[in-house]
């Protein structure tokens, strides 16, 4: 018979297909898994799979007394507390820097769109603006990447990676984190100095208690009215109503954003702003990133069951 495994959050059914074939799967389709099975059904679940940024309180794990290993999809385990999960002799697994490179990716294209304006270059070909000859503000000239000054906000994997292709455009790039790492690029020794210093703000920090609305209205401020602000770590991170109304004010020029306060975000004064492009949290979304993520949550998976240490853990 083989091992039961809980999937506690909402995945497409094409992300578990390879977990599923090694596993015998029982998907809670995002619900809390006691609206889904029993009791007894719940009681012998040793192992659960979740989306590192959903919240799984105690009283989940009250319904889960045999549970002893919660494995992350992904990098992120901001959803996962860490002290009760300590105190109940749960281990944790992630799959770090197994979308560094799609993350990455992805904060460039939200980076290029937003501050060359794609969107509305776009809208103004499909319109028949540029047929027509018609004036546009949008189609005035912007500043190119060479010699911009780009801040990174986060030297983990994701960040590093970053920070590369950033320089691969003749760029200026610094960065800030908790401690100085060993890379070529200049330390700024406070997030407020790095957005002072910076044009576009590029944030890959982990989320956690710590960094919450810590991008708020003065670092929008200090960032400035050509500053420009990609998120690509976790929504909690940007205080959302500042951003908006830094937006609104002109107070910085514009926005590339991934993540959000509440996902899946619905239509708000947000959405309705020209000068931020959106995307629906797909920075790990690639064929590579998911194939990469499955091999970190199966060599989780299997290390727990055959009663060896996670082969990655969280620390």
């Amino acid at each position: 018979m083989r091992d039961q495994v809980l999937i506690y959050s909402r995945f497409p059914k094409a992300q578990m297909v390879r977990i599923g074939a090694r596993y015998d799967l029982m998907d809670g389709a995002g619900k809390p898994p006691i609206e889904t099975f029993t009791a007894g059904q719940l009681k012998p679940v040793r192992a659960m799979i979740t989306a590192g940024g959903q919240a799984i309180p105690p009283a989940v794990l009250d319904t889960l007394p045999s549970l002893r290993a919660i494995i992350c999809y992904g990098t992120g385990y901001d959803g996962v507390d860490l002290a009760e999960t300590n105190k109940r002799g749960i281990v944790v697994g992630n799959s770090p820097a197994a979308n560094a490179a799609s993350v990455a990716d992805l904060a460039m294209t939200l980076m290029l769109a937003t501050t060359r304006r794609l969107l509305a270059a776009d809208d103004y070909v499909r319109s028949g603006g540029w047929s027509g000859a018609r004036p546009s503000p949008s189609m005035r000239p912007r500043p190119g990447m060479t010699g911009r000054k780009i801040g990174v906000y986060g030297m983990g994997e994701i960040g590093r990676k970053i920070a590369a292709r950033c320089a691969a455009f003749e760029s200026d790039v610094a960065y800030h984190s908790r401690s100085r790492h060993d890379v070529p690029y200049a330390y700024h020794d406070s997030l407020s100095s790095l957005a002072e210093w910076a044009d576009i703000l590029m944030i890959a920090v982990r989320a956690g208690a710590d960094t919450r609305h810590i991008i708020n209205a003065d670092i929008l401020k200090k960032l400035g009215p050509q500053g420009t602000v990609v998120n690509i770590s976790r929504g909690s991170v940007i205080d959302q109503a500042a951003l908006v109304a830094a937006l609104e004010g002109n107070v910085i020029a514009g926005a590339g954003l991934d993540v959000y306060e509440r996902e899946p975000h619905a239509p708000d004064a947000l959405t309705k702003l020209a000068n931020v492009v959106l995307t629906p949290h797909i920075g790990g979304h690639t064929i590579e990133a998911h194939a990469a993520m499955q091999d970190c949550v199966l060599a989780n998976l299997d290390a727990f069951f055959a009663g060896k240490l996670l082969r990655y853990p969280v620390k």
